[in-house]
């Protein structure tokens, strides 16, 4: 686990970073590539959303263009005070929270996104579970994190420090946390840069639910040989 996979060492960190936050983020997420994941996500005028690890609200100020009910949620205040500067009080609803406790009702949202979050997470799949949770049956959710990097050096520097991973891992996560319809994009904001693993998928329907439930209580009669 890398030593910022750890709540209070994270929000130590981002107590600093928060200051220089919205200098650095372009060159590893940038504009172009949020409003990329944007138009993939599909979102609707009267979708309620939720932006979880919204931070200084660079994601936020993307999710308003298509929907006028966006709320978000960080576990760092000093993030969160940049954001409060950036949006009047009824445009955006604010909470502060924990990406594996979230504080709302089951089926409350039709859309949730998170970016630049998931790597900070200490049990990513418990986070994944409250999403589906929180998210109603058939809608989607969009996570951005950062891809595993190719060299071995980098590889060891990745490790760490947080969570990095690459497709089959996000497919993992996501399969186990209950979600269907997984598609991975890779994302980089100008080559040579970090790159970025944008995962949307859905929480299944009730009857896709009942489906695998039942595919799971189904037991096979194995036959058992005697001596005759």
């Amino acid at each position: 686990m890398g030593v910022l996979e750890n709540k209070s060492r994270a929000r130590l960190f981002y107590k600093y970073l928060s200051k220089v936050y919205d200098r650095i983020n372009p060159y590893i997420w940038n504009e172009e590539m949020r409003d990329e994941a944007l138009e993939l996500l599909g979102i609707q005028p009267d979708d309620r959303v939720l932006d979880v690890g919204c931070g200084t609200g660079f994601a936020t100020e993307g999710l308003l263009r298509y929907s006028d009910d966006v709320h978000g949620l960080d576990q760092s205040i000093h993030q969160m005070q940049k954001a409060f500067e950036k949006f009047d009080e009824d445009e955006v609803t604010f909470y502060r929270g924990d990406a594996e406790r979230l504080p709302f009702k089951d089926d409350a949202f039709d859309v949730l996104w998170s970016s630049g979050s998931i790597e900070y997470w200490p049990n990513p799949v418990d986070a994944l579970e409250e999403f589906r949770r929180v998210v109603k049956p058939g809608h989607r959710v969009l996570v951005v994190g950062p891809d595993y990097p190719e060299s071995g050096l980098f590889q060891r520097v990745a490790d760490a420090i947080m969570l990095f991973y690459d497709e089959n891992e996000a497919q993992r996560m996501f399969e186990e946390a209950g979600f269907v319809d997984i598609e991975h994009h890779i994302q980089q904001a100008y080559p040579g840069s970090p790159k970025a693993i944008t995962t949307i998928a859905r929480v299944p329907d009730a009857d896709e639910d009942d489906e695998a439930d039942a595919s799971e209580d189904t037991e096979v009669e194995v036959p058992v040989e005697t001596d005759a």
